[in-house]
């Protein structure tokens, strides 16, 4: 959060500084001139222009989270060209300015004193607008690049209080800044970082099917950097350099840098050094004129009212949502009664189950069942909201009532180029296929296991417990890779993998068995008489699970959800060293895991590449710069223990694992089982 901060910051410091350099100006003439009375006027102006760059805000934030996805991204790319132009055009205005703000402002606010009330209103509210407007944009795509507003927003606001402060030194005379220098400083950093917003824009540009070349890649670095550690989270959110850029991402970047740094270092280079930029606030104004009278609450009102309800009306027409949604009946004979096409956009349909029976109700693309929206369990009598984005295409119901019989409504078309998300539904059919190759991994696996627990048990009876520690870990990290048949082992998993936490003897409850328990005994001291019992429990199990797993209930829809609940535990359990009892042997255990979910992948690729195309290279990178970083934690065969990571290593382990999981959270959705398929 806090490296998108800094962007905002800067852009809040120094165009609260531009904008609050021209009010300290306007107000000390006033103020010097004895027209004390013409403040409100200034205010107003003021008030005026912060009113317009909300609204603006505003009208930017709603109108696009109305579009398609396509269409933002092209409308953010677009947003963010215009912003750079924006910064640009500010830095090398405030370059050549600086030095004589305080002569030129003071020139027009005495124009503005003999030619009334209005001009003063005016001269504030184009001083501050312009700097409002500016920021506003910038802060939106900024906000936008980061995925998240919270970081943006307080830099902003903390520069935006800062310049406010800086601005209230000046006024007061207890500050001497050096304006030239503070403006030519922050420009040069500002030029990098809008190299960045460009190069971002560009992209989006590209996803948007705007501009070609989206799949064509100058920089990969995504196997071989970590885009978890702090290092890259901060040129991310700083820059907006990324692992992956495009050929036209690095050109924008690297031309715009190029070019535009040339050009602000040889104007800078041209400009003559003068003994101090602070504007000197004047102390001899114009006599005071006669104050107009009209009502003081008027104009204060009607300037921050009319952006406001303008706003308002640019939202509400351009995100053409109805008050209550357009009402569709759900029934076991009649489904989508009431159905018209709609408009492209995000919309909102009420479903209103009209039949007796409880219902499933699923928006398709009736020609490939790819479902765009759905609702589960829609009872009778009850109305519940369905929210979709609708784009060029063609769309229809289909319920789902509890007896099974799927019914479904009219076709309508909608016109517009294509561009809605859906998902294509999977049957219990479609994963058959994937579970018959996972239950075969897994008996073949328990095949293995047993053998290798019965030579742990011969070691501790024999007495050999070196050789124990060296077959205990074989044989843990065969069960380790089994991890996605882990809800199917019933009990057998409580007695062969079980845990002390929540025991009340902890390590030392009768109850606690199994490998962790072994573990335990095998790195404190225990003897073989102690542990023998134990190893032969273990075998026993591992036994009665292999005899038992092919008559088990192995729930298909299990697979997917597998898919990212095998590495979420072992971010919250192996890599925190939580179940560690003593052989350090935490890193060993990740990598079983890892095994365990590529072999879980590899049955479920036919599915997710018809599906997610681009999913699976993705994934496919984050599984390989993971087993890199456990690789190197695995030296002459010993591995390193998690608690003796270097704090880099760890940064860099945890923030692999944590991008391959955020990368496969969407496979339990994509894949899950549909009645509508």
């Amino acid at each position: 959060m806090w490296d998108d901060a800094f962007p905002s910051f800067l852009i809040g410091l120094r165009e609260g500084l531009e904008a609050g350099l021209i009010v300290s100006v306007l107000v000390a003439t006033l103020v010097r001139a004895d027209a004390k009375s013409r403040l409100p006027q200034v205010w107003t102006g003021v008030l005026a222009a912060i009113a317009l760059s909300m609204s603006f805000g505003a009208v930017l934030t709603f109108t696009a989270a109305s579009l398609s996805t396509a269409v933002q991204e092209a409308f953010g790319g677009a947003l963010s060209i215009v912003a750079v132009a924006f910064v640009t055009a500010m830095v090398f205005w405030m370059r050549r300015s600086a030095r004589s703000l305080a002569g030129e402002i003071k020139e027009k606010v005495t124009e503005a004193l003999t030619m009334g009330a209005g001009v003063l209103v005016l001269t504030s509210f184009l001083a501050v607008g312009r700097e409002g407007l500016e920021t506003a944009l910038f802060l939106w795509t900024t906000a936008r690049a980061a995925n998240e507003s919270v970081g943006p927003l307080t830099g902003a606001g903390t520069g935006l209080v800062l310049s406010a402060v800086l601005c209230w030194g000046l006024y007061r005379r207890v500050l001497s800044i050096n304006l030239t220098r503070f403006f030519t400083a922050t420009g040069a950093v500002l030029i990098v970082i809008a190299s960045g917003v460009l190069g971002y824009g560009l992209r989006d540009l590209q996803e948007g099917g705007v501009l070609p070349g989206g799949a064509a890649y100058a920089v990969d670095l995504s196997g071989s950097v970590d885009a978890g550690s702090w290092y890259s989270t901060l040129l991310q959110g700083v820059l907006n350099l990324t692992p992956t850029m495009t050929w036209l991402q690095v050109v924008g970047y690297v031309g715009y840098l190029g070019v535009v740094m040339t050009l602000f270092v040889r104007g800078v280079q041209g400009v003559a050094p003068v003994a101090s930029a602070t504007p000197a606030l004047p102390v001899q104004g114009t006599p005071p004129l006669p104050t107009p009278t009209r009502p003081a609450w008027l104009i204060p009102v009607a300037v921050v009212a009319v952006p406001v309800v303008l706003a308002g009306l640019v939202v509400v027409l351009a995100h053409p949502e109805p008050a209550g949604g357009e009402t569709v009946a759900v029934s076991a004979k009649d489904c989508g009664q009431g159905f018209t096409a709609p408009e492209p956009g995000r919309q909102t349909f009420q479903m209103r189950n009209t039949g007796d029976q409880t219902s499933e109700v699923y928006l398709i693309d009736p020609a490939t069942n790819a479902v765009y929206g759905e609702i589960e369990g829609l009872a009778p009598g009850t109305t519940r909201d369905l929210v979709a984005t609708v784009a060029g295409g063609t769309y229809a119901w289909r319920c789902v009532p509890s007896d099974g019989k799927a019914v479904t409504s009219k076709a309508v078309r909608v016109g517009g180029a294509a561009g809605a998300g859906a998902v294509v539904p999977v049957s219990e059919q479609d994963l058959a296929g994937p579970l018959r190759a996972y239950k075969a991994y897994v008996n073949r696996g328990l095949a293995t296991l047993v053998t290798e627990t019965r030579k742990l048990g011969g070691d501790i009876r024999a007495g050999h417990l070196g050789a124990a520690r060296a077959d205990w870990l074989t044989a843990h990290r065969t069960y380790a890779s089994l991890g996605a048949a882990y809800g199917t082992f019933e009990d057998f998993d409580q007695k062969i993998n079980c845990r002390p936490d929540g025991l009340p003897g902890g390590v030392h409850d009768k109850d606690f068995t199994g490998f962790q328990r072994i573990e335990y005994g095998l790195w404190h001291g225990q003897s073989a008489g102690e542990l023998n019992g134990l190893a032969r429990q273990l075998t026993d199990d591992t036994a009665g699970l292999r005899k038992a797993f092919p008559r088990q209930d192995f729930d298909a829809s299990d697979l997917p959800l597998r898919a990212h609940e095998i590495l979420e535990n072992t971010l919250q359990f192996e890599l925190t060293g939580d179940t560690d009892q003593g052989s350090g042997t935490g890193l060993a255990t990740a990598d079983a895991n890892l095994s365990g979910t590529r072999e879980l992948l590899t049955v479920l690729r036919p599915l997710l590449t018809t599906r997610a195309p681009r999913l699976l290279p993705t994934v496919d990178a984050d599984i390989a710069r993971l087993q890199a970083l456990l690789d190197a934690g695995h030296r002459d065969g010993r591995w390193t223990p998690v608690d003796r990571l270097g704090r880099t290593a760890k940064a860099r382990i945890d923030g692999a694992t944590g991008q391959l999981l955020e990368d496969l959270s969407p496979v339990p959705d994509l894949l899950e089982i549909r009645k509508s398929a």
